[in-house]
């Protein structure tokens, strides 16, 4: 296979008009050839700077040598060393601005396609049965992980890695975290992607158990003091929707992206089969720009509705990938940017019947270093709706930090803890992910997992 050491090796996806009418996913992956063509364009930089971009350090440029050399398991040996969910990671990670961000390719041309990499040899990993190997040693500690997102599997990995006994607590009926209730099966297949990536981490000896809510069915302290539990960790995400306080917000037809999506991809709403009530709309605004904002748009699409993208800023400040855009506008998600809503409007029986907006423009820059919205005069104008999703961020929900003595919160609701270790201001409790950022992305929990899992082991190392 010819290769044009300038470009990428094009990766296949289904045709716009195909697939925003299923829920299949979008992006087919590369196949071996192209993988091991896409592979040589390597340059074995002697001082990689991708590998400082990726937030578990992988070795990025050892496991693409080995893909350049058609030696497909000791590529994914490489990775699972790092990573625990590389299938998921080289589909929805943000690797443009990590480390395809620091390819040196990508100086004079186009940055390896490291994700799509990291993915085909995942995959081929699952296709031929391949999986991670079980410690031969334990250390005869315990250590309960709350929540199985990135977070919680990434700890339970590591920790299981080192010899702990551990097990995962996930308050849902289904482990995944956001992976499963979140992303959308055309991003992220559950079954044939998720499942497999939580079977390799139980693979480790991890133990999971459903339906239990720490802070009702336990406490921390419970599992500490009576439950034979040496560390904690609490990798519960962020969970809790934002809104807006605007008037018309507890309309019927007002959703939050959290249910929308969790009503779609966890319980299955999108198929026909399943019981599970969805309001699908005809004509839909999400209101937001981030990549939790996109998931709604594109499926409120494949349910059948005109979809409008809401967003307050320009096209140039949108918080979603680069990719997720470039797919949303392919499909005919239509981008209503510089708009900021001001009121939802009620009909007489209590539904949406639309919003009425306002045009901003940009003026300086704010706190965060992004130029402020400002509203324009006399720009007020009317959309016709009949549902509203705002995607608008999530915060902590508050149960474990109410019901655990002695554990610091900040004022966003979130778990005080040490970067480096996940140490938290309660002994033996570490925390990582969303719980104590606020809503972020799949690989920086996966890193404060990593990060968490070295702090516990120091710490119990100690006390050995």
């Amino acid at each position: 296979m010819e290769v044009d050491v300038l470009k990428r090796v094009p990766v296949r996806e289904q045709e716009p008009s195909v697939r925003a009418k299923n829920f299949e996913e979008v992006c087919l992956g590369y196949n071996k050839e192209e993988a091991m063509a896409e592979a040589t364009r390597c340059l074995k930089c002697k001082k990689p700077q991708c590998q400082t971009g990726c937030p578990v350090n992988i070795d990025i440029p050892s496991f693409i040598r080995e893909i350049e050399e058609g030696k497909m398991e000791d590529a994914y040996r490489v990775i699972s060393m790092y990573s625990a969910l590389p299938a998921i990671c080289g589909r929805v990670c943000p690797q443009e601005s990590q480390c395809e961000a620091k390819c040196i390719r990508g100086i004079k041309g186009e940055p390896v396609s490291i994700g799509k990499l990291e993915r085909f040899a995942a995959d081929w990993a699952r296709e031929n049965g391949i999986r991670p190997e079980p410690p031969q040693e334990r250390k005869g500690k315990k250590v309960a992980v709350i929540g199985s997102g990135p977070a919680g599997l990434t700890c339970a990995g590591d920790l299981a890695k080192a010899g702990y006994d551990v097990t995962i607590f996930e308050a849902l009926h289904e482990a995944g975290g956001v992976l499963v209730y979140g992303i959308p099966e055309f991003r992220l297949p559950k079954q044939t992607v998720v499942a497999a990536e939580i079977e390799n981490v139980k693979a480790l000896g991890v133990k999971i158990e459903t339906n239990v809510v720490i802070g009702k069915s336990t406490t921390i302290e419970e599992l500490l003091a009576e439950e034979g539990f040496d560390a904690v960790f609490v990798g519960s995400g962020a969970g809790l929707p934002k809104f807006m306080g605007i008037p018309g917000e507890n309309a019927n037809g007002v959703f939050s992206a959290n249910e929308f999506l969790t009503r779609n991809n966890l319980m299955k709403a999108f198929k026909e089969e399943y019981d599970t009530p969805i309001f699908r709309g005809k004509k839909v605004a999400v209101v937001g720009g981030g990549n939790v904002a996109m998931d709604a748009a594109r499926t409120a699409l494949r349910l059948g509705a005109e979809v409008h993208i809401v967003y307050r800023r320009g096209e140039s400040e949108l918080p979603a990938r680069v990719e997720e855009v470039h797919h949303a506008k392919e499909e005919g998600i239509i981008f209503n940017l510089l708009t900021n809503p001001k009121e939802i409007l009620v009909d007489e029986n209590g539904w949406v019947r639309g919003m009425k907006c306002v045009e901003m423009t940009l003026g300086e820059p704010d706190a965060s270093g992004r130029r402020k919205p400002v509203e324009k005069a006399d720009s007020e104008f009317e959309l016709e709706l009949d549902t509203v999703i705002m995607s608008l961020g999530t915060s902590p929900n508050p149960l474990i930090s109410s019901t655990t003595k002695g554990l610091e919160i900040n004022g966003h609701k979130c778990i005080v803890a040490e970067e480096e270790t996940g140490k938290t201001s309660k002994e033996a409790v570490y925390a990582g992910g969303d719980a104590v950022t606020g809503a972020a992305t799949v690989i920086l929990a996966m890193g404060a997992g990593k990060a968490a899992a070295r702090g516990i082991d120091g710490f119990l190392s100690n006390q050995a």
